[in-house]
């Protein structure tokens, strides 16, 4: 059967179309259930007989054709119901009703009764028109679908023909171009909002390129964030997500290509505040310096959220103290940081009044830091809302990295106060040896070692040597330093061989950290290891020999007065605290003049060098010891490289001198009934040679006592031995390792009362031992002149 066109089935527009109208007629045309050439059509004539039968109609009612024919159209009905009414000027109102199948059951159709124009009496009159209820309402809904595309959608739909130029777009398109589509069509997609750019990373070609690649290739681009500053709103930049896919006809063709576009701007806004707050955690929470973190926050949030940027401190924060709570007015503040122009002077301070000028305070907990002030410039936007919140968390993380940073200051000026305190300020001259030192504190970030030196006086005008480093940084790291310095100045003073220092300190530390593994166990807390490493060494200006024995440490780097360098061959011992291997010493003999280096393991050891290096560049600047130690000291820092250092370092340089004859007299008791008054017949000629006459007396005191001691108590060889040095020396040497010790005798006692003479008219006495024996030995201090 012929088709029949309905009038007044949709409305069509050709370019940019309007959306289909939801009347009583819907359905009708465009391809829909009701639309001629799908729908079911029966031809009625004036009394409703019916004249024709569709091989659709045929479909929804199950009959043939021949079975209706000529008979009345309400037998298609189901429960005596009536056929919808026409209109003279068309189709009348759709109707739901229920047709009876062939079969019996009942289907819902709705049913549209159509006039035709121009009927005959007998001929066909009307064509009723039928669409199974289910379909259309499917069909509907696809339509309501498509509808709230074209009108209500915020997403933009724009097509584009092969060249490619707009040729449609929908009614969100057409409200951000501001005027009547039509003034768009034909135009380039780049052209839609100019200026605009890409920002999505990996996409750096221009929108016509790449739509066109999108019709060459038919990949999809999904997701492209392109900013640019629409008609609608040409004083501010606005974000879209664009995705652009082919459109092919029947045959497979491109037809062109459709743009979504849906104003993703505020989106953005957010992922960039939050993109900024994590950029902040990034720079501010890598550094304890207050400076760079200030530098951080200027770097963060200009020009990003502001134009300009300054970052004024509370001096004691500066300092690293606890600031005024609360803070008063006319405190002093110090800008550490200005970013960006600075905004115009005014008659007044800037105040809420002014939309463009942000002042947040620096506060944590309920102490006040400092401020930060913002501003923008005269063309950009007043801080919205989200900008103030934007800004005051960036604030907030800032004053928890000030705060953070300004306990380290404080706490680092408080261990390097220490570390000052315990480290030598100034060594005294000794007739032994000639020094100079350098100490070089680690890069701040690190915090203050535990790298220590020390030159300490022994009898018998030898002295210590001693370099040590301890394990971690900070004030922990520096008070562990000084209890092992001062312990070991106390075990000097003992005379202990180096060897036996070096065990009566490891056993010290190794009890000092069971006694905090104990209190961890109590109440845990994180602690360093007390441990480290030293190397001490006695050096004897008479004998011009110098033991040495080491825990954990370099070895010293040894120049002979001809220049020559060497490492002596010194057993290794394990680093203080572990314990388990005894240590041994090694004595080396060194002529006068000889320069001996020790150092810690920072001097010759960084990120960026191997200390085997640090070890070959510091051997070549000691090669030339004849220069002054202090110059010395300056060129070894020259030649070994910059030092952003991880570690502190320590420098001791020692030019050995030698006590000959004219400072040293010894003699051996051989007669023991006359020897005595015999050597103090020779000590009475040599105190006239040195012209010390004064001394006589005292001298010859402690000689007798000390030398009838010896040949009390001891026995076997005996020897005295005079030394005059910055103070006038009496030694006796026996094969006893017995220590004396000093008696208080009573008044009616013949004896006992020799070491307490000694104690009485000397400076200091003491004991020492030998691989034979002991020496017992008494200072006087020289009389001025």
């Amino acid at each position: 059967m012929d088709g029949v066109d309905l009038a007044g089935s949709l409305d069509a527009a050709d370019g940019f179309a309007t959306a289909p109208r939801a009347d009583a007629t819907a359905g009708v045309g465009l391809g829909g259930p009701l639309d001629l050439a799908r729908a079911a059509t029966v031809v009625l004539d004036g009394r409703g007989t019916v004249l024709g039968w569709s091989p659709a109609a045929r479909e929804l009612f199950g009959h043939p054709p021949g079975d209706l024919l000529g008979g009345p159209a309400t037998r298609l009905l189901a429960d005596g119901g009536e056929l919808p009414p026409t209109r003279p000027d068309g189709p009348g109102p759709g109707r739901e009703i229920g047709v009876r199948h062939r079969d019996g059951h009942v289907v819902r159709a709705v049913a549209v009764h159509c006039p035709l124009p121009g009927a005959a009496p007998g001929g066909p009159a009307s064509v009723l028109v039928l669409a199974r209820a289910d379909a259309l309402r499917q069909w509907e809904t696809r339509q309501a679908v498509l509808r709230a595309l074209l009108t209500q959608s915020p997403i933009g739909l724009t097509i584009y023909d092969t060249a490619p130029r707009v040729v449609w777009a929908n009614a969100t398109c057409s409200r951000e171009m501001v005027g009547p589509p039509e003034l768009y069509a034909g135009r380039y997609p780049d052209e839609l909002v100019p200026g605009g750019e890409v920002i999505s990373p990996g996409h750096s070609a221009d929108l016509r390129t790449l739509v066109r690649r999108v019709l060459d290739t038919g990949t999809p681009v999904i997701d492209l964030h392109y900013r640019g500053r629409p008609p609608e709103d040409p004083t501010h930049d606005r974000v879209w997500s664009y995705s652009y896919y082919r459109l092919l006809d029947a045959r497979e063709r491109p037809l062109g290509v459709c743009e979504e576009s849906f104003d993703i701007t505020e989106r953005y806004r957010a992922e960039q505040r939050l993109h900024l707050l994590v950029k902040a955690g990034e720079r501010l929470g890598t550094t304890l310096d207050l400076h760079a973190i200030a530098a951080g926050l200027a770097d963060v949030a200009v020009p990003q959220v502001a134009d300009f940027l300054a970052v004024d401190l509370l001096t004691e924060v500066l300092d690293g103290r606890e600031p005024r709570r609360p803070p008063r007015r006319g405190d002093a503040l110090t800008r550490v940081v200005a970013r960006g122009p600075a905004p115009p002077a005014t008659a007044a301070p800037p105040g809420p009044a002014d939309p463009r000028t942000l002042t947040v305070p620096l506060r944590t907990r309920d102490a006040t830091l400092g401020v930060v002030t913002l501003a923008r410039g005269p063309d950009a936007d007043p801080f919205a809302r989200e900008d103030v919140v934007l800004a005051d968390e960036l604030v907030r993380r800032t004053a928890v990295c000030v705060d953070n940073a300004r306990r380290f200051v404080g706490e680092h000026r408080a261990a390097l106060a220490l570390q000052r305190d315990l480290l030598p300020g100034r060594l005294p001259p000794r007739s032994a040896v000639e020094t100079a030192y350098r100490y070089l504190p680690a890069d701040s970030r690190v915090g203050v070692g535990g790298d220590w030196f020390d030159v300490i006086p022994l009898s018998g005008a030898r002295v210590g040597l001693v370099v040590g480093d301890v394990v971690g940084h900070g004030l922990h790291a520096a008070a562990t330093m000084g209890r092992l310095r001062t312990t070991v100045r106390a075990l000097a003073q003992l005379d202990l061989s180096p060897e036996e220092l070096l065990t009566r300190l490891d056993d010290l530390v190794a009890q000092t950290s069971d006694e905090r593994a104990a209190q961890e166990d109590a109440a845990p807390a994180p602690a360093e290891t007390p441990g480290g490493t030293c190397l001490y060494g006695v050096y004897d200006p008479v004998t011009r020999s110098c033991v040495l024995a080491r825990a954990g440490h370099l070895r010293p780097v040894i120049v002979a007065p001809d220049g020559a360098v060497s490492l002596p061959d010194l057993p290794s011992g394990p680093p203080l605290g572990t314990g388990g291997v005894p240590f041994e010493s090694a004595r080396v003999t060194l002529p006068e003049g000889s320069l001996l280096a020790l150092f810690t393991d920072g001097l010759v050891e960084a990120r960026d060098l191997d200390v085997d290096d640090g070890l070959r560049r510091l051997t070549g600047a000691l090669a030339a010891p004849g220069r002054p130690l202090e110059e010395l000291c300056d060129a070894i820092l020259t030649t070994l490289p910059s030092r952003s250092a991880a570690d502190d370092a320590a420098l001791l340089l020692v030019r050995t001198r030698a006590l000959g004859p004219d400072h040293v007299a010894a003699w051996e008791l051989t007669d023991h009934s006359a020897g005595v008054s015999e050597l103090r017949r020779r000590v009475r000629e040599q105190l006239r040679a040195w012209d010390l006459d004064a001394h006589t007396f005292t001298t010859e005191l402690v000689a007798s006592e000390l030398l009838a001691n010896a040949l009390r108590h001891a026995g076997g060889r005996i020897h005295l031995r005079l030394i005059r040095d910055r103070t006038l020396i009496c030694e006796v040497f026996d094969t006893s390792h017995t220590s004396p010790h000093v008696r208080h005798a009573s008044s009616d006692d013949e004896g006992g009362r020799g070491l307490f003479l000694v104690s009485q008219t000397t400076q200091r006495w003491g004991t020492r031992y030998t691989a034979d024996g002991k020496v017992i030995w008494a200072e006087q201090a020289l009389l001025p002149g």
